[in-house]
């Protein structure tokens, strides 16, 4: 697994503004948004309802799986000249400060980690803060992404829908699991996580276990306005990326 505003216990998220600016790590760089929480709601459709256009398998064999599988990690599929690392520490931290021009995000405050609610300070060298897979691309290799071309999976692995900075003291107990088998411990993040879940699971057209299925519906169905992000980067990664 690797490790995903920070201050997210919003209700719902908005669109992702998609720009093409090549000099800089810029907020509206193509892909350096993701999905955005408001107040005001936003995204698409109903979470609950998307949970229904899943399909439902069970888990394909771990065999074969290697992040190398999702080629190098942070790639700058965007072509912003920034790597994806430092796009979502860019978006999610606040007080955010660089060692190199605008894009080195060198510390910053996650106010508050969405996964243990608390506000995390990052520095970097330390790992306080994680870049969190919602989807960890192990689970994504079980339900799917085993049978894609390498392309995909790089666009998985680096698409700012499918990432969000976290505290790495509660994101490390994640490991794999899908929502049958962990939740944000910061509950009042969980209808937030999920809904992101099923966007990502949604885009790429991965599956879903029958348990995870259940316990995505338990979720949602205590915020059933809850709307679905989108948003993030195409779902095939540039020709110049290339995976084992």
């Amino acid at each position: 697994m690797l490790r995903v505003r920070g201050g997210a216990a919003a209700a719902a998220l908005v669109v992702l503004v998609m720009g093409a600016g090549l000099s800089g790590c810029k907020k509206d760089a193509l892909g350096s948004e993701g999905p955005q929480e408001t107040a005001a709601g936003g995204g698409g459709g109903p979470a609950l309802s998307a949970v229904d256009s899943l399909a439902v398998k069970g888990r394909a064999p771990k065999t074969g799986y290697s992040r190398e599988r999702f080629g190098t990690a942070w790639a700058d599929t965007d072509a912003n000249r920034c790597d994806t690392r430092d796009d979502i520490l860019k978006r999610d931290l606040k007080n955010v400060k660089f060692s190199d021009g605008k894009c080195r995000v060198s510390g910053g405050v996650l106010e508050p980690d969405p996964y243990g609610g608390k506000d995390v300070t990052f520095v970097r060298g330390r790992s306080l803060v994680d870049i969190d897979h919602l989807v960890a691309l192990s689970d994504a290799w079980q339900t799917g992404a085993k049978y894609w071309d390498a392309s995909k999976r790089i666009a998985l692995a680096n698409d700012p829908l499918n990432l969000r900075a976290v505290g790495a003291s509660a994101n490390r107990s994640k490991g794999d699991g899908d929502t049958a088998t962990w939740l944000p411990p910061n509950k009042a993040y969980r209808c937030t996580y999920v809904a992101a879940q099923v966007a990502v699971k949604k885009k790429y057209g991965l599956w879903v276990t029958g348990a995870e299925k259940a316990a995505m519906k338990k979720v949602l169905g205590s915020c059933p306005g809850q709307k679905l992000p989108s948003g993030g980067n195409p779902t095939q990664a540039p020709g110049r990326f290339h995976a084992k």
